[in-house]
Order: C-alpha cells, then structure tokens, then sequence
C-alpha cells in the first residue's frame, strides 16, 4: 500500500535529488541510484517515477504507470465512500399534554430509529403558558427515556433550552 500525500507528491522531472532508493513496478528493490538513470529506467518501460517515502534517507521512489494508480486510488475511495454507514440524526417531538396512545406510537417510533442505528434528538416545544410548566416537559422527558433505557443511552439530559426541551439519545452498543 502506497501512502502519497497530494502536498509532496513528486514525479518523474519533479525529482530533484541525487540519490534515490528506486523500487521497480512489480515490487523488487533495484538499489540507490541517480534520479537520471531511475528516470531513464522508468521511461524505457513507458512507466512513472513517484516519490513514495520523501523524508526517507535516501527518498524512496517507484516505477509505476501513475495515471493508472491515481485512478484506481479514486476508485478505491469512492468504494469506500459508497460502503460508509451515514448515522443519521432522527428527531421526535412530544407535547406536554401527549396521551398514553401518542406517547406509545413516537416509543414505539424511537426503538426503529434506535435499532437502526440512528441517533435521537427528542424535543418539546412550549407555547404560551406551557412556558411556566417546563417542569411537566422534562418529567415527560424523562419517562420517555427510563421507557428506552433498555435500547438507549442518554447523551444529553432533558434541558430547557429557549421555549424547547431537548435531550439526545444514543443506541446502546451491543
């Protein structure tokens, strides 16, 4: 596995050093030698030099089709982009005043959300007076979450912030 940052990537005239430890396309070691003659052995087999290991002593290169290995790199990365798992963050919203059948339909809603792997942010918007039973807000709060404590974590503790209560939960790992 070649590690070739983007910063200090050298190729062939690029090279300026003396010597160079040169590595030839199928891996084999051809010694310390001249950037010119690494150069010229590169070029008759219609391949690259690349500076693979700058800060060694002498600098590391390799023969290499260059254009081959910056597409497959891309290529590679792109598969990797394409099998990464996107954590999501999944919102419910109660009410102060929610229901027993309300409030089992968002539990029931949560344990999908949390068995998928996604993340949850549960809030309560308060409107008028309900500002002055924020205390009601967090006590449903906290039902909700004793009532998931099996499939959750709490990150963050019910907390009023502005005219909302929030608190994050956070599937337990298995």
């Amino acid at each position: 596995m070649l590690f070739i940052s983007k910063e200090t990537q050298q190729i062939n005239d690029e090279i300026k050093d003396k010597e160079l430890r040169v590595i030839s396309a199928d891996g084999e070691q051809l010694g310390i030698m001249s950037a010119k003659e690494a150069l010229k052995i590169a070029e008759d087999n219609d391949l690259d030099l690349v500076k693979i290991a700058p800060q060694a002593k002498p600098p590391v290169c390799k023969i290499m089709d260059y254009s081959k290995y910056r597409y497959e790199k891309a290529k590679r990365e792109k598969e990797n982009r394409k099998n990464q798992k996107q954590l999501e963050m999944k919102e419910i919203r109660l009410s102060v005043t929610i229901d027993v059948g309300d409030f089992n339909t968002k539990l029931n809603q949560a344990k999908k959300f949390l068995a998928s792997g996604h993340k949850l942010k549960v809030s309560i918007r308060l409107k008028g007076r309900m500002m002055t039973h924020s205390d009601l807000a967090v006590e449903n709060m906290n039902r909700f979450a004793s009532q998931l404590e099996e499939e959750a974590n709490v990150d963050k503790a019910p907390k009023l912030e502005g005219r909302q209560v929030l608190m994050f939960l956070s599937p337990k790992s298995k």
